[in-house]
């Protein structure tokens, strides 16, 4: 009886066991999975990994020559392409050429291996670069505490681990969220290195297609109901620091507040980088501010549909940039003849508002982020929010934040509702008679030290939301060089317009100074101008010019110059000057 064994074999249809024994020869068991799978001979192949390694071929080898053991999981894939054969494939990583390659560690390549993978996902080119980095922290031999060698190592001086708690929380200052990929490298840890990881996305709908009883509100079952959810602090954070290049972004975008008193809010357009303060963290770096059709007041924003936003996002990827977060102001002057500001935004009284919370949820969802360890090919997002608000200091404070995953998931499903008199509290719908609403509940600590559970009606927003620090370089970058200024769409408000009065003017004012054409035409509002204008767009004959700008090129921006559309331009420019 010891000779017998159980081979578990996973495919994409399910999961089998195959009873077998250890003499068993590889061809003989190889004809058994084809069996039960209904398969002929050479439509499929079984692997000893997931990722396609250790192919076991039909031979005369027995099972126990091939180290194949009691209990061990097996993987079938179908010889033929199809949709679920592709459902068990594990993309491979992209080699970017923005990053430089690393052989990958073990660790960070078991982070590869799970249940459900989605097909072909193509990641961020960070997240590809970051998953092929080893990630440890290495400390140095303490003097008082190792009584090794210089080549030894001990408890004291052996490198930790990227999500270490201890190492984080005694950096100065401490940081409270672990990166992404740290939190991936603590799932893909220990003895398994992350076989069966999954990170599975909230839902809190019902599930479609369960025939055993009549469609909500009717009837509902323990399959097809969602779980109830219990909100907790996300110990992680896709995002760990928001850098925008230079002052000047922030200083033009606040400028309309400043003219007006009304609120504004922006996109950020920028790129994602290795933030090295963090054990694998993600920077944000912030290059340009677009600022989409608006109404706004002293105390509101309302955004209009924009007829340019496909254009915009065009123009910024032949950049090299994308849309990385939004920014809004809430400013409210204290003493004009001191430029101070009220401190509104505090522990007593909010941080993020529920709307604004349910706002940035919406945005992460249009933006979700690609990721190869989700059965849905996605997890989380990286777009941030970033307020403009009075510091302690009574001075323009620029903060960052992003709302937790199990927010996301209830701004998705629409289970998540603002309360009217208190901005700090949100509200978890209850079920009626067109949708169902799982339980939403939130832990808290009474007077003496107890959790007690409370229903999420009304609900503290502080749960949902994570905070990442705003900086500004010491030494400033610009993407976009130009030191003069041409005019910010959708300002007219301020008569401020863009059209090509405001373009002959910026013209004139280059002309006057030493600036090379590449610096005249490298600023991101006069590249929209140029390509949205109603009376002469060059969206179809500009990919010169933006290449040049991407790449600081003022060859490739003198060649362009000598088109005959910069030429029409210029024509049209002198006759209204």
């Amino acid at each position: 009886m010891a000779e017998n064994i159980i081979i578990r074999v996973q495919s994409p249809e399910g999961m089998k066991k195959i009873a077998s024994t250890k003499r068993e020869t590889a061809a003989a068991f190889l004809k058994k999975v084809a069996k039960e799978f209904g398969f002929s001979s050479n439509g499929f192949s079984i692997y000893l990994n997931r990722n396609k390694t250790g192919e076991i071929l039909s031979q005369n080898k027995t099972l126990s020559l091939l180290k194949i053991k009691h209990g061990d999981m097996l993987f079938l894939f179908p010889s033929s392409a199809g949709p679920s054969s592709e459902n068990m494939d594990t993309a491979q990583p992209h080699t970017s050429s923005s990053y430089p390659s690393f052989p990958s560690s073990s660790s960070s390549s078991s982070s590869l291996s799970r249940s459900h993978s989605a097909p072909q996902i193509q990641e961020d080119e960070i997240d590809q670069y970051l998953s092929k980095q080893e990630g440890k922290i290495y400390r140095n031999r303490d003097p008082q505490l190792c009584q090794h060698g210089l080549m030894g190592k001990c408890v004291h001086c052996v490198p930790l681990e990227p999500f270490d708690e201890d190492y984080l929380n005694h950096l100065d200052p401490p940081v409270k969220h672990m990166s992404f990929h740290a939190y991936i490298r603590k799932l893909t840890g220990g003895a398994d290195k992350g076989k069966f990881v999954a990170l599975e996305n909230i839902s809190c709908k019902i599930k479609s297609g369960c025939e055993g009883h009549p469609p909500w509100p009717e009837g509902i079952c323990t399959k097809c109901q969602p779980s109830a959810i219990t909100l907790n602090r996300q110990k992680y954070r896709h995002v760990d620091n928001i850098m925008f290049e230079n002052h000047t972004i922030a200083d033009r975008f606040l400028d309309f507040w400043r003219k007006t008193g009304n609120q504004r809010m922006g996109y950020l357009y920028g790129r994602y980088t290795e933030h090295k303060d963090i054990p694998l963290g993600i920077r944000a770096e912030v290059a340009a501010i677009y600022e989409p059709p608006q109404i706004g007041t002293q105390n509101s924003l309302e955004l209009i549909e924009d007829p340019k936003a496909e254009a915009v996002e065009e123009i910024a990827a032949k950049l090299g940039l994308r849309k990385v977060g939004w920014i809004f102001t809430d400013l409210l002057s204290e003493d004009t003849r001191i430029g101070t500001v009220r401190y509104t935004r505090n522990k007593d009284s909010f941080f993020l508002s529920a709307e604004e919370c349910i706002t940035a949820g919406h945005f992460q969802n249009q933006h979700a982020n690609a990721c190869r360890l989700s059965p849905d090919g996605h997890f989380g997002s990286k777009f941030f929010t970033v307020v403009a608000t009075g510091g302690p200091d009574n001075q323009v404070h620029f903060e960052g934040y992003q709302v937790s995953n199990q927010c996301m998931a209830l701004v998705r499903d629409e289970c998540l509702l603002p309360c009217r008199d208190a901005p700090e509290l949100g509200y978890a719908k209850e079920s009626s008679t067109e949708q169902y609403v799982p339980d939403v509940f939130y832990k808290d600590t009474d007077k003496f030290g107890n959790d007690i559970t409370h229903l999420a009606r009304p609900l503290p927003v502080e749960y949902l939301i994570i905070d990442i620090t705003t900086t500004f370089p010491k030494d400033p970058v610009f993407t976009f060089s130009s030191t003069l200024r041409f005019p910010i769409e959708n300002r007219d408000a301020l008569g401020e317009t863009q059209d090509f009065h405001s373009l002959a003017t910026y013209l004139s004012q280059c002309s006057s100074s030493s600036s090379s054409f590449l610096d005249i035409v490298s600023d991101f509002h006069l590249l929209l101008f140029l390509v949205t204008n109603e009376v002469m767009p060059l969206q179809d004959s500009i990919g010169l010019l933006l290449d040049a700008v991407k790449t600081s090129n003022e060859e490739l921006a003198q060649t362009w110059k000598k088109s005959e559309q910069w030429a029409t331009i210029e024509q049209l420019c002198s006759e209204l000057s």
